[in-house]
């Protein structure tokens, strides 16, 4: 069912606010709506159940979200299939403004499907809470959504704001993002391509992208790699003629590498049909732990990061079947798995499963403020109406999402670290050789 959006004048635009009437429901809450079994969702669901595993048996009480509130950029309730955000501090630029952008089309796209939730959203990028603060009783730890965690940290993983586009640096919505390199791709075929390993970015962000830099030729020491330090503001003042993401798809591979903790990059780098020489990272985001290395990128080792890519380049360029079939399969794998009809469905998932949680109703807290397409997308200007007029949702779903995955059992999840294990341990002999040569 189609929904119709507009703002009107200027004057209305300004002051847009949100419809009395709701959205039609097309599908039960918990149930699938199009008649029929659908189709399992990606393995990498089934994290969904680890993340929300310290609560599992106890359910999560109000106090315990209060705790989250000091990690808390802003708490989003839905109440009725009514978004509210009470805001606690702005974020950097608009991360916060397109993840709620995100909610509020999915309560778009799926209709009375949301529960009543209650949640407390960190837009920072490590994770804060602590596994080993709450060792004793994991249940009183805070749940906390962000955008990624480590195995020390019980963070909630939640799609980042990218997916629905990041005006500050000229990044539309990842449908159409994906649309312009695939065309790239097509323009300039992977054999054609620079054999050398690209990527730009600021380096400034973290030490360890400070040591990749090292990395670029010098004192006649080529290490196989190119490298090219990213100033945004220098970006912004040419209108990003040199910063266009489609237009970094022109080397054979592409260097994925961490910021202060994973990177909105990682996506887009994956999407360019070239192997991603991947630096080992301790930073788990909704796509990352999805990969399987070997598969999808090629492990760079980050404590001896220009042998380790060195190594790589030279075995691709020598063995270039393979190396394009790993770039093909991680490029597929961002196009097909990581879709945003697989976005939604994550985030319907996860906040299904999440509201299952709660022990108690959720309320619309004082100050909070009711947020929808309308109230968000009228009053903004410039390439943020652009972003959000790309990303709206224009219909409400006649079917339901896929079908959610059990839980990774203890031999399932020995097998994931084994498999990630032995290729690790594979490229590490082929670096000892090759130092030794």
């Amino acid at each position: 069912m189609s929904i119709p959006f507009s703002c009107g004048n200027d004057t209305a635009a300004a002051t847009a606010t949100c419809p009395a009437t709701p959205l039609p429901q097309l599908s039960k809450p918990g149930g699938g709506g199009g008649g029929g079994a659908t189709a399992s969702c990606p393995d990498y669901f089934r994290y969904i159940h680890d993340d929300l595993r310290p609560w599992r048996g106890v359910g999560i009480t109000r106090e315990a979200v209060e705790r989250g509130r000091k990690h808390a950029y802003f708490r989003l309730v839905v109440v009725s299939g009514r978004a509210y955000v009470e805001t606690y501090r702005r974020s950097y630029q608009t991360r916060d403004v397109f993840t709620q952008w995100g909610v509020v089309q999915l309560l778009r796209r799926y209709a009375g499907r949301l529960p009543d939730l209650d949640i407390m959203f960190a837009c920072d990028d490590p994770g804060q809470v602590r596994a080993a603060d709450f060792s004793a009783a994991p249940a009183e730890a805070p749940p906390v959504f962000r955008y990624c965690k480590d195995k020390t940290t019980v963070d909630i993983v939640f799609p980042d704001w990218s997916f629905w586009g990041w005006p500050e640096v000229n990044i539309g919505p990842w449908p159409q993002m994906l649309e312009e390199v695939q065309r790239e791709n097509e323009r300039v075929r992977w054999p054609e391509r620079e054999p050398f390993a690209f990527w730009k970015g600021n380096p400034s962000v973290a030490r360890i992208r400070g040591d990749l830099m090292k990395c670029n030729p010098s004192n006649g020491q080529d290490w196989n790699a190119r490298l090219f330090s990213q100033n945004w503001n220098h970006a912004i003042r040419n209108g990003f003629r040199d910063s266009s993401i489609p237009k970094q798809c022109l080397h054979r591979y592409k260097i994925y590498i961490e910021g202060e903790a994973w990177s909105v990059s990682e996506k887009y780098i994956l999407a360019c049909d070239s192997p991603v020489l991947f630096v080992t990272t301790p930073f788990q985001d909704m796509l990352s732990r999805a990969l399987v290395a070997g598969e999808h990128y090629w492990p760079i080792n980050r404590t001896h990061m220009c042998e380790s890519i060195k190594l790589a380049v030279d075995w691709g360029n020598r063995h270039p079947a393979t190396a394009q079939l790993i770039g093909e399969q991680g490029s597929r794998f961002v196009r097909e798995q990581m879709s945003m009809d697989y976005v939604y469905d994550y985030m319907l998932h996860l906040l299904t499963e999440y509201g299952k949680l709660l022990r108690y109703k959720p309320t619309v807290p004082e100050k909070a403020v009711e947020i929808c397409t309308t109230s968000m997308a009228c009053p903004a200007k410039a390439r943020h109406r652009e972003c959000m007029d790309e990303s709206v949702e224009k219909f409400v779903a006649g079917f339901g999402p896929c079908t959610l995955p059990p839980p990774f059992n203890a031999e399932e999840a020995m097998e994931i670290a084994d498999r990630e294990e032995k290729v690790l341990r594979s490229v590490e002999e082929m670096e000892k050789e090759n130092s030794n040569s």
